[in-house]
């Protein structure tokens, strides 16, 4: 399949018939050839490109190795309200788990309601803004929660904050 028909889903329709107007022109050989040779450049072109791009995706993908005893995350299926996150990744995009102290959580202090949900609570507020969104002032505050640390602070509209 031609790489035009690829992308639009029809023949390419050529305008052969084209020429200036006066003396009609007998189109042959030449003009063939010449499409030809035009299309072959494409194709390689193309090829380049495609080679070009695949080297720099390859420059980051590196093979993990996994032994007995190594942290991961595992997710293993996202809440309907998390259904617009796609819950496959490729293993080039996983990176290696550094234990940090700070991850650790204790178990005592969190109360998970008998949904499964976690009520988050905002321990300081770190910075205000104000956005302009089709000239409409948004205040935002940027949240600091209780159990996380100051990388994980969200930006939330400061009418929600309590």
């Amino acid at each position: 399949m031609a790489s035009y028909e690829a992308l639009y889903g029809r023949k390419c329709r050529t305008l052969l018939c084209w020429v200036e107007l006066g003396e009609r022109q007998v189109l042959g050989p030449d003009l063939v050839f010449e499409t030809k040779y035009n299309v072959r450049l494409i194709r390689d072109r193309l090829k380049a490109a495609s080679a070009r791009q695949k080297s720099y995706a390859d420059l980051k993908r590196k093979d993990i190795e996994y032994s007995v005893g190594d942290f991961i995350f595992l997710k293993l299926e996202l809440p309907l309200v998390l259904d617009r996150i796609h819950d496959v990744f490729h293993v080039s995009m996983l990176r290696r788990y550094w234990s940090n102290p700070s991850h650790v959580v204790s178990i005592e202090g969190i109360e998970v309601r008998p949904d499964l949900t976690l009520e988050e609570e905002s321990v300081q507020i770190l910075d205000r803004d104000i956005k302009v969104l089709r000239g409409k002032s948004i205040s935002l505050v940027k949240v600091l929660w209780w159990n996380h640390d100051t990388e994980e602070a969200t930006w939330e509209p400061k009418n929600s904050m309590r």
